[in-house]
């Protein structure tokens, strides 16, 4: 990255920082390749604190000079005004992902606001602090259209999604994930936002070892996949996710839809409706939702994929 850059940097952070809501938002995002010589720099506004990622290896003067902007935005009175009081750098390319607080003090355990609905946060302890900015619309989409619904959430991380459903008047959610301490959280943000667990299913389960229990809590009137790019020993994208796509047909209600999500920039949304077709041919694509507009990107099929079908059961 580029130290020449870094005053559009904090151009961008302070006009959107100025209009910024009470709520989670990502403030700049370098890695869209929007901003060239800012590429693996991000922002996020997290509880009134500044969170400042860096991705790759810079130069020492670069992350001086990225320092040095901080602490001259620490005093202006936008600063004052919106009431900032931490700003912090997370090294990502860094073996235990440290964190490094350049102004203010910290709070590594917030809980944030997204479209109304609370979630807990946990910043500096692994890579991602436990909700994904850019499945914000997502997240909205599900609450407009999971009334009445029975919503099957698989890779499950915190539950967004399943928090989304409840409060959008989903009957009932099934959470799939095998991190037990991710569905620990998961559970704990329904209970923020006051929602009746007996609605909620939190199964930690291998969900290619144990499709046999996900389908006697079925039928499902929604689907949602989103799962990692790569995940050690348990998942990898370009052979394992045929494999889930293969068995919607026996999970799904007719006109059930699916949310089929991937963000690998190696993988276009033509990868998602190709393998539909060729798994189950009966669950037809239907549309791309949008992704927030903070999340701009200059190739639309290297960003976020957030892909709609529906199931036909005719058609079988």
């Amino acid at each position: 990255m580029q130290v020449s850059k870094l005053p559009i940097f904090f151009s961008h952070i302070s006009d959107a920082l100025f209009i910024a809501p009470d709520e989670v938002r990502r403030l700049f995002h370098g890695r869209g390749r929007v901003y060239p010589g800012l590429e693996q720099l991000t922002c996020d506004w997290v509880d009134n604190q500044l969170l400042i990622n860096v991705f790759k290896p810079v130069e020492e003067a670069f992350t001086e000079a990225l320092k040095a902007g901080i602490n001259a935005l620490s005093q202006t009175d936008l600063w004052r005004e919106k009431g900032v009081i931490c700003a912090a750098i997370q090294y990502r390319y860094l073996d235990g992902v440290p964190l490094e607080v350049v102004v203010g003090e910290l709070n590594d355990r917030p809980i944030v606001v997204e479209s109304g609905l609370k979630y807990h946060l946990n910043i500096g302890r692994n890579q991602n602090f436990g909700l994904f900015l850019d499945m914000r619309l997502g997240r909205g989409w599900v609450k407009s259209h999971a009334s009445n619904k029975r919503v099957l959430n698989l890779f499950s991380y915190t539950c967004g999604f399943s928090v989304a459903a409840i409060e959008g008047g989903a009957t009932q959610v099934v959470n799939v994930d095998m991190a037990r301490a991710s569905l620990t959280k998961g559970r704990d943000n329904h209970r923020l936002n006051g929602h009746n667990l007996n609605q909620v299913k939190f199964l930690a389960y291998d969900i290619f070892k144990s499709w046999g229990k996900i389908k006697k809590l079925g039928p499902y009137d929604l689907v949602i996949i989103d799962p990692p790019s790569f995940q050690k020993g348990s998942f990898a994208l370009s052979k394992d996710y045929i494999r889930i796509l293969r068995r919607l047909p026996e999970l799904l209600a007719n006109k059930g839809q699916v949310l089929a999500c991937v963000n690998s920039p190696q993988v276009s949304g033509d990868f998602l409706i190709t393998s539909m077709q060729e798994a189950a041919p009966q669950i037809v694509y239907q549309s791309r939702l949008e992704n927030p507009v903070e999340f701009s990107d200059i190739d639309s099929d290297a960003a976020l994929k957030v892909m709609l079908f529906e199931h036909h059961a005719e058609a079988i």
